[in-house]
Order: structure tokens, then sequence, then C-alpha cells
């Protein structure tokens, strides 16, 4: 039994309060999504993928950019969870090393957050997204999927 699973990452920016002549701006320049492609749920071993994100600053950043993302439809960082055929659910998770061992979510309840970085002018920077779907989930066959937020802080 094979399935598919794709992470969507939905865009939201805020913005650090600064003088007008002092306002630096970030935006979100392109969101690589992660797609775990096919799950063999008697597999022994994770399915990992990565995905990215790639912002730009201008202007002088003088506030350390941070980069947080949401729960996504589970509301638990812990044990995110993909949404499938029949109310059908597949653990995932995000995380910001490669070794996949510091969560990626707010900075609070045990994760962690990208940043703070204080990014060059105007050059663009790629922030990997590393995910894994733990071996041996008993789901049907089909196609998964979540959604969470991006937000970038500066």
């Amino acid at each position: 039994m094979r399935m598919r699973g794709d992470l969507a990452l939905m865009l939201a920016g805020l913005c650090g309060l600064l003088s007008a002549s002092a306002r630096a701006s970030c935006e979100i320049r392109n969101v690589v999504g992660l797609r775990f492609l096919n799950y063999t749920p008697t597999s022994t071993l994770p399915l990992d993928t990565t995905g990215s994100i790639t912002f730009r600053c201008s202007l002088i950043q003088l506030t350390p950019v941070t980069i947080d993302l949401s729960q996504g439809g589970s509301n638990n960082y812990a044990l995110r969870r993909m949404q499938g055929p029949s109310s059908s659910t597949l653990v995932y998770n995000l995380y910001l090393d490669a070794t996949r061992l510091s969560i990626w979510g707010n900075g609070l309840s045990g994760t962690s957050r990208y940043g703070p970085v204080l990014p060059l002018l105007g050059q663009d920077i790629t922030v990997p997204i590393h995910g894994r779907v733990p071996a041996q989930q008993s789901v049907p066959a089909g196609s998964y999927s979540d959604t969470l937020v991006v937000t970038v802080t500066f």
C-alpha cells in the first residue's frame, strides 16, 4: 500500500514597528512545500523530505528576523497530522535541523523557531525545512495533506 502526502505552507508576515525613515521590509520570496511522495506503512524506516522558505529584507534591518511555523490542522506541535481519506490522519513533523531533533514551531511548548538573525541587505536567504513521517503507521492509501502558516517577524 502506498500513499502520497503533500504539505502546503501558507504565508503570513508581521511588520516590526520602526520610524518611517528607518522602516525595513522583509518578504517571503519563495516557498518550496514538502512532498512526502510514497509512504509505505510496512516500511521500518521513516519517510524524510525537505522543503524551504526563501526571504529577503530590504533597507537596513535593525531588528532580528524570526520565522515561526504554525501547528497545522492538528493544533499540536508534537503531533502534526495530515488529513487523508475517510478522516484518516498521518502523523508527521517539521524540523529546523537535518537530524530532525528540533521541532520547528514558535519557540514555545518545546519547539524552536528560526532566528533571530540579522539578514544581509537585499540578499535572498533560503532556510531549509526538514520533514519526517514516522514509520509503521497503519493508514489507508490515498492523498494526505495539511496546511501551515509561516510567520516572518521583523
